[in-house]
């Protein structure tokens, strides 16, 4: 960044005055494809820590990205209940900046590309605190991911940006009245579907870019959840299908079916297995096509480093609602619509 970059000047002069140190240098760091949001890495001269990550929040989401709370009070809360979150540090809530410990550059993304040794353990820890999520509540209702949910607005959000980007970009051209209808039907079953399953405390967007992984704390623990500001009740199922179903990261088949039942025995009153498995795939199926047309917005927007990650991704989606298909003549019109593009 340059010296004279305004949010540079407000990032040295907040350090300054909240922590007594010196920014020595800024750097920019991904920021996910969400443009309000910008993530930066701050190297101190000298202060109580070396380098902390400053989160800067500004402005509206894009189209069709629903509006998300502040980080706090939820960091807070999780913190407080031994959830692995970093240190606030600082900040400044009327100018959207969070000044965040730095947990480091490793992803879970990253470690077990380059050690394919750790990758059951870490993914197993994942699931863990998947379950321990799950566990909480919030008495004082202060938390605003309590009040948030997985509900229509939310589903129909997926299938507009899926219809939009994601359907033209399988088809070769727009997509029809009829197959925009056929979408649509297809996740009004995966929203009665969420509607009638239990809601428990989900990060949202539980996936590899958004677990690091450092050196294990006293208890073993490794991991540290980050980009968590969407939190929302949920099926006891959404995380694992973020975290397993990973557009980044493609797990072998039996891996996944070993940490879907670690995860589904872990959470509070386990569902069978029939049930948990039924509402993975259809959750699969929303959560997935809505990243499959991502891939394409950033594509359309000028960035595509995304697309690599496409094909998996809509796999993800063919293959669940080939084991659902039966449930529902909706699922299996997509089904048989997708299984006929390109």
């Amino acid at each position: 960044m340059s010296a004279a970059d305004p949010i540079e000047a407000e990032l040295r002069e907040l350090v300054a005055a909240q922590l007594g140190a010196r920014v020595q240098s800024v750097s920019t760091l991904t920021g996910g494809g969400v443009s309000h949001r910008g993530f930066f890495r701050l190297t101190l001269a000298a202060g109580p820590v070396r380098t902390l990550v400053a989160r800067v929040d500004r402005g509206e989401p894009g189209s069709g990205v629903l509006p998300e709370p502040p980080l706090e009070p939820l960091r807070g809360f999780l913190a407080s209940h031994g959830i692995p979150v970093p240190r606030r540090l600082g900040g400044d809530a009327a100018r959207g900046i969070d000044l965040l410990e730095d947990a480091g550059r490793t992803t879970l993304e990253d470690a077990v590309r380059a050690h394919p040794e750790v990758r059951r353990a870490l993914y197993a820890e994942a699931c863990d605190w998947i379950a321990a999520l799950q566990r909480l509540a919030d008495p004082s209702g202060a938390v605003h991911a309590f009040h948030r949910s997985l509900d229509a607005a939310v589903v129909a959000v997926k299938a507009r940006r899926f219809t939009a980007s994601g359907l033209p970009a399988l088809l070769g051209r727009p997509a029809t009245a009829a197959e925009e209808a056929c979408v649509r039907g297809a996740f009004d079953v995966v929203l009665a579907a969420v509607e009638a399953a239990p809601r428990r405390l989900a990060h949202r967007d539980y996936q590899s870019r958004n677990l690091l992984v450092r050196a294990p704390d006293p208890r073993g623990h490794r991991l540290v959840m980050i980009d968590l500001q969407g939190a929302f009740l949920a099926p006891p199922e959404y995380d694992a299908v973020c975290l397993l179903r990973d557009t980044y990261v493609v797990l072998p088949d039996a891996l996944v079916d070993e940490l879907a039942e670690r995860t589904r025995a872990a959470v509070p009153d386990p569902p069978d297995r029939e049930s948990f498995a039924v509402r993975f795939d259809l959750l699969t199926v929303a959560r997935k096509a809505k990243d499959f047309a991502l891939c394409h917005e950033l594509a359309a927007r000028g960035d595509r480093s995304w697309l690599p990650f496409a094909a998996a991704t809509i796999g993800y989606v063919r293959r669940a609602l080939a084991r659902v298909a039966h449930r529902d003549p909706r699922l299996a019109a997509l089904h048989a619509l997708l299984g006929a593009a390109p």
